[in-house]
């Protein structure tokens, strides 16, 4: 199996309204998110690839027009906005244009990392 993978950044804010209103999370906070799609095949195109890296290019326009600088509350219509629930939606994205995804992966920290993988 052949796999590539690609990174992208953005910073919005989000709150989880759903835990109590004493919780840190409950209030509007942001990340700088860091986004990993990542791709597989069990063979190689005629170029040689899983995927042209620069077809990738239109997930990073993507990200810079709906979620970059966005409260993801209301970009994503949902109350309860976690890097999970971030990681399916970019998942189900990129799935509709590039059959070969197998997973993304969100850091909303150096530290911590969500991943959808179907």
């Amino acid at each position: 199996m052949f796999k590539i993978s690609k990174e992208f950044h953005f910073s919005a804010s989000h709150q989880l309204l759903h835990l109590p209103c004493d919780h840190q999370c409950h209030r509007m906070h942001g990340h700088n998110y860091v986004v990993v799609v990542e791709l597989a095949a069990p063979s190689l195109n005629a170029d040689g690839f899983v995927r042209d890296y620069h077809d990738l290019g239109v997930l990073k326009a993507y990200i810079d027009e709906q979620l970059d600088h966005r409260h993801l509350n209301s970009v994503l219509g949902d109350h309860c906005v976690t890097a999970e629930q971030i990681a399916k939606h970019l998942f189900e994205w990129c799935a509709e244009r590039w059959p070969e995804t197998v997973a993304v992966k969100i850091s909303e920290t150096p530290k911590t990392w969500a991943e959808y993988r179907p």
